[in-house]
C-alpha cells in the first residue's frame, strides 16, 4: 500500500474511532458533553479529528524533507501536542465527560502518533 493512501486511512480512522465514542458516550450512555458553556457535538469531533490528523501529516511531510531524522522530530513534536491537548477536556463540565474528552484526545492521538510514524 502506498504511503499516501496508507497516511489518509490513518486520519480517517483516527477520525472513527472518535466517533464511536462520541456516539456510545452521548447518545447510547447519556454523558453530557460539554466544556464551559459549549457542547461538544459530532460535527467538532470530526473536524477536530480531521484538523489534527491532516496537520500531523502535513507538518510530519515537511519535517522528511528539511530534517535528516524528520520521523524522530515529529514523533516528539506529536507527543507534546498530545499532551498539551489533553489539558482542555480538564475544563469539561462532569467528570464522565472530562474521562470521554480524555479518551478521545489519547485515542485519537495514538492513532495518528502509530499511522503517521511509519514510513
Amino acid at each position: 500500500m502506498n504511503t499516501h493512501l496508507r497516511r489518509i486511512l490513518v486520519v480517517l480512522a483516527a477520525t472513527a474511532v472518535a466517533v464511536a465514542l462520541w456516539v456510545a458516550a452521548v447518545p447510547v450512555a447519556g454523558v453530557d458533553l460539554t466544556v464551559g458553556a459549549t457542547a461538544v457535538g459530532v460535527v467538532p469531533v470530526v473536524l477536530a479529528c480531521l484538523v489534527a490528523g491532516l496537520a500531523g501529516w502535513g507538518l510530519r511531510a515537511v519535517l522528511e524533507r528539511v530534517t535528516a531524522r524528520g520521523g524522530r522530530a515529529w514523533v516528539v513534536i506529536a507527543c507534546v501536542v498530545l499532551a498539551v491537548s489533553c489539558a482542555g477536556p480538564l475544563g469539561a463540565g462532569s467528570a464522565a465527560a472530562v474521562l470521554v474528552l480524555l479518551g478521545m484526545h489519547v485515542l485519537v492521538g495514538g492513532i495518528l502518533l502509530a499511522g503517521l510514524a511509519r514510513r
